[in-house]
């Protein structure tokens, strides 16, 4: 359920009034980006509804702390994002276990095995490279290009200057393409070197 930001401040604002019907309404527009946002972090399905309860509680609660510096739904994100770290923390996890999944949707029926296999080794290389980034820079790729904020929203949530977070995505794309060259010039001389045994 898509919902738009004026229409979020309302349901806020009614839930700042003990509207329960408010805040279902807000619950279920953001209860799915919030699991998806803490399964990209924690990898169990249990932990990210857990994130959402103890997220969308902390909303109803304190409705009040939000400034309106941000989106709401940015807003709401922060709240995720600080009980995730948290998690880790607990788990005595390294914060090397942000690593966002990398997806395509790819309509399977158009492809042709070979085109499959092609994009299958694609993803794994990039998501090889976006793991090898610092946890700063690959939570900065995943807030900007999965979650879709504003390099000001990715800010607000980094604590950091917006030039910190473009400074965060140039290296961070700089890294990733590098290492994808180095990948599939190893790729080309391992191909090289099985046609040269088998010659």
């Amino acid at each position: 359920m898509d919902l738009d930001n004026t229409t979020a401040l309302y349901l806020l604002k009614r839930v700042g009034l003990g509207d329960q019907d408010a805040f279902a309404t807000l619950h279920r527009a953001l209860g799915r980006r919030i699991f998806a946002f803490a399964m990209r972090h924690l990898h169990s399905p249990e932990a990210a509804e857990e994130v959402v309860a103890d997220t969308m509680f902390e909303v109803w609660k304190n409705p009040g702390r939000f400034n309106g510096t941000s989106k709401l739904s940015t807003w709401v994100l922060g709240i995720a994002r600080y009980r995730i770290l948290n998690r880790l923390r607990a788990n005595a996890h390294e914060m090397e276990s942000l690593t966002p999944e990398v997806e395509e949707t790819i309509s399977c029926e158009a492809e042709s095995a070979f085109e499959r296999i092609a994009n299958e080794q694609r993803e794994t290389g990039v998501r090889t490279c976006m793991e090898k980034l610092s946890a700063k820079h690959r939570e900065c790729m995943h807030l900007v290009f999965y979650e879709g904020l504003a390099l000001g929203e990715v800010a607000t949530l980094q604590g950091c200057p917006e030039n910190t977070v473009k400074t965060r995505l140039f290296h961070a794309r700089k890294s990733i393409q590098n290492c994808l060259r180095l990948l599939l010039r190893r790729e080309d001389s391992d191909v090289a070197q099985g046609v040269t045994s088998h010659a």
